[in-house]
């Protein structure tokens, strides 16, 4: 409080010093005061003794015991003791009052309480038109802040009023105002009254400015508040009210439960806002529109979308492989990429998906493999075949300004689920198609890829949704037919075809005992023995996969179980010499001893989409004109190896004893059987080369000798692909000996099955000269060597010099 008509005051020469901690006493204030310190309550005890008055001074430093010169500010203010109490447990209650300010001229005690010779300091006030307005502002703006402080006392207002004295007025302003200490003693400090005014208006502006910001948010807050218990409350009376009557609406009780589901979906903000302003819509609309339909249906896809619901992986590595392992037979490249990722994934819990695309031929078990990673990561499992899909909004879904407009097949699987973390199986991604109605695959570029995914749009939703937690598998069976942009967005991992000896292990292990169980047998009613499905295997089925040989063990299961039902005690045993009574005769023979036995055969190794194969090139020579015929539906590229072939040859026609004009005076006719199967590609240019020298020449390939790679003009044999496939294609055949280009050995070594290396011969050439010597038992033609030994350009092989 303010003290006014107070009688001058003389201070005494030195005075004893006492430090106040976050606070600044004021002239003609007076303020309460808890004294615990030794030092302070020895002063107080002495000041009252001898009835002198103390300096009250602020301390720069919160921490200072006991305070030091150095800890004080030398401003301060005459302090007289007016009220003293005594506590229990020794301490002091005062109440002080302010006189007039002095500033201290040197300290001459430190102990046992801070003692300095002080002088007194005059106020500076000069009458002006500046000075009542600043005062009168000063007194508006006080008041205002009262405004906002509703606790605050009402005298503070009636106090304010009625000070006249600019100095009175601006010591009790920053007595009473939210002030930080260094704040408060620089007004305490300012002699000048004018600026001292002038700085107690800017304090007061920026106080101001925060009541209000913080009484606006207030009130915002208390107006959103009172908004919704109004629309509670109303609603709540209204539904009493239908209730009481019967009258209750259902199209107003669709809108409530709406409204319910949308609260509980914890949907993002965007599709809250969107629901929101639909649910409003649609409680506006009579349910007899078609329009009412529309947002009705679009609302309940809204709602049942899993947006915040998923599952939780299971990251317990052990247990993953071990479920891998349970279903499925090798494929450690596979295993071991899912493995890493939920490694990973163990480590930062916020790594996306991979977008893994598994190629390979059909029946290697792409699909089953994609229900066995779900099952390994405890995530649901959907799969979406996009195997001829040709209609961009079956990814993207229809707008709904279209009659039975619908989501995409993405949100569609989702909702489906119920996760928004499924893993989802796009099966045959190489056979989507594209027409007038837009490009699939084009559409597909923004679910499949990491950096978009996280705000998928669907044309019917017109909402961004999270796909970036689900895990998405494609299949393919070749890349050639999948776009580049949407390749380049997966994660290609390459499942060739099986070998014999996978084959037989995936049966017994997987294959018979499902169709037994499938077909309502027991071990002991139906026995298959492993020399039966080695026949079946090498007799009945020739293909990369297994689907063929599992629908052969599921006839051997069907015929038991039909003799089992005619005579219950009946016990079947399946062996290789009784398996013609389930499977009929024979249908696969070694061909290639018979095919090859004619001079002009030479066996090609290829790959198709369903694995690698081998193929016979057949080659003829008779009197003509020299003209070149190829028949067998070949490529354009199969053709050009073919005439690239035959013009290496012409070069060398004295090295395979020719007449100069022997390629003038005959025709040459090469031919690819199954001529209703188009084939093209350059790796035949090795087999078609040896079939024609074979037929010049009249000498046989060798039995058992199948090649591939690509020739040049100038002898020299290229690298080709699909080298694993193209030799367990050739395994299945019952081919014992390979040629293969020399640069395709790191394929040969890594990738192809260490059983089949060790049954079968690989013999890897650089020219077409090593190539011949291999099939025909003589090189036929001499290399092209360099005087330095080197072979166009290249160093030659030991055994080649």
């Amino acid at each position: 409080m303010a003290e006014q008509n107070r009688e001058p005051f003389s201070i005494p020469a030195e005075l004893a010093i006492l430090p106040l901690q976050e606070a600044v006493l004021f002239p003609n204030t007076v303020m309460p005061l808890a004294v615990t310190k030794a030092h302070g309550i020895k002063l107080v005890e002495d000041a009252l003794k001898n009835g002198t008055p103390a300096g009250v001074v602020a301390l720069r430093e919160r921490d200072a015991s006991p305070p030091g010169p150095e800890d004080v500010y030398t401003v301060g203010t005459v302090a007289i003791i007016q009220k003293m109490i005594k506590v229990p447990d020794g301490t002091l209650r005062c109440i002080i009052s302010g006189t007039v300010p002095f500033r201290v001229i040197e300290f001459t005690q430190a102990q046992p309480y801070l003692a300095a010779r002080v002088e007194q300091l005059e106020e500076v006030t000069v009458e002006s038109d500046e000075l009542t307005a600043l005062v009168r502002n000063l007194a508006a703006q006080y008041t205002k802040l009262l405004s906002f402080l509703p606790s605050a006392p009402k005298e503070l207002e009636l106090e304010v009023n009625n000070i006249n004295d600019p100095n009175l007025l601006s010591y009790f302003v920053g007595s009473t105002m939210r002030l930080e200490t260094p704040d408060k003693q620089a007004v305490l400090e300012e002699r000048d009254t004018l600026a001292r005014l002038r700085m107690l208006t800017a304090f007061l502006t920026r106080e101001l400015e925060v009541l209000e910001l913080g009484h606006k948010i207030q009130s915002d807050i208390q107006k959103e508040m009172d908004k919704n218990q109004r629309e509670y409350y109303l609603r709540q009376q209204l539904k009493a009210i239908q209730d009481e009557l019967g009258e209750t609406d259902p199209a107003q009780a669709d809108v409530n439960e709406l409204r319910e589901k949308i609260d509980a979906a914890k949907m993002p903000e965007d599709a809250h806002k969107a629901a929101s302003r639909e649910l409003d819509r649609l409680g506006k609309i009579p349910s007899a529109s078609p329009e009412y339909s529309v947002i009705r249906t679009y609302l309940d896809w809204l709602v049942t979308l899993p947006w915040s619901v998923t599952t939780e992986d299971s990251l317990d590595i052990g247990k993953a492989r071990k479920i891998l392992d349970e279903d499925h037979y090798d494929l450690e490249k596979v295993k071991d990429r899912i493995l890493e990722y939920l490694a990973v994934r163990k480590l930062k819990n916020t790594l996306s998906g991979p977008i893994l695309c598994f190629v390979g031929p059909p029946g290697v078990g792409k699909t089953s493999l994609g229900k066995s990673i779900a099952r390994a990561m405890h995530r649901k499992f959907v799969r979406l075949s996009v195997g001829g899909v040709r209609d961009e909004a079956e990814i993207r879904g229809h707008r709904r300004t279209y009659i039975g407009a619908m989501p995409g097949t993405f949100i569609r699987a989702i909702r489906d689920v119920g996760s928004a973390n499924p893993l989802i199986m796009i099966d045959e991604i190489d056979k989507v198609g594209a027409d007038f109605r837009g490009d699939p695959s084009s559409a597909l570029l923004e679910v499949l890829d990491p950096e978009q995914n996280n705000s998928f749009r669907d044309h019917y939703l017109d909402l961004p949704f999270d796909l970036s937690k689900v895990l998405f598998i494609a299949t393919a069976n070749q890349l050639d037919t999948i776009s580049p942009p949407l390749r380049d967005r997966m994660e290609i991992i390459a499942l060739a075809g099986y070998t014999q000896a996978e084959k037989i292990v995936i049966a017994r292990k997987y294959l018979v005992s499902k169709q037994l169980q499938n077909n309502g047998l027991t071990p002991r009613q139906c026995v298959i023995t492993k020399d039966a499905i080695e026949a079946i295997v090498a007799d009945y089925t020739r293909e990369a996969g297994v689907r063929n040989l599992e629908r052969e063990i599921a006839t051997v299961c069907r015929k038991v179980a039909r003799k089992i039902a005619e005579d219950s005690k009946h016990v079947a045993r399946v062996t290789a010499k009784t398996l013609s009574e389930y499977l009929g005769k024979q249908r696969f023979f070694a061909e290639v001893a018979k095919r090859t036995a004619t001079k002009g055969v030479a066996t090609g190794l290829v790959w198709t989409p369903v694995g690698g194969d081998i193929v016979f090139v057949e080659s003829s020579v008779m009197p003509g004109t020299g003209k070149l015929t190829m028949t067998g539906q070949l490529g354009d590229v199969m053709k050009e190896s073919a005439q690239a072939a035959l013009s290496f040859l012409r070069t060398r026609s004295k090295d395979l004893k020719l007449a100069d004009d022997f390629f003038n005076k005959h025709d040459v006719h090469i031919h690819v059987p199954a001529g209703a199967v188009p084939k093209d590609g350059p790796s035949a240019g090795v087999a078609i080369a040896t079939s024609l020298v074979s037929a010049l020449t009249g000498r046989k390939v060798e039995y058992g000798v199948a090649m591939t790679g690509e020739i040049t003009l100038t002898g020299q044999v290229l690298p080709v692909g699909g080298i694993k496939e193209k030799v367990l294609g050739a395994r299945r055949a019952g081919i014992k000996r390979v040629v293969l280009p020399a640069r395709n050995e790191p394929d040969m070594v890594e990738d192809v099955p260490a059983d089949v290396r060790r049954t079968m011969k690989a013999v890897y050439v650089e020219e077409l000269s090593q190539a011949l010597k291999e099939a025909l038992g003589t090189a036929m033609i001499t290399p092209v060597v360099t005087a330095n030994g080197r072979r166009n350009g290249r160093p030659l092989p030991t055994a080649a010099r």
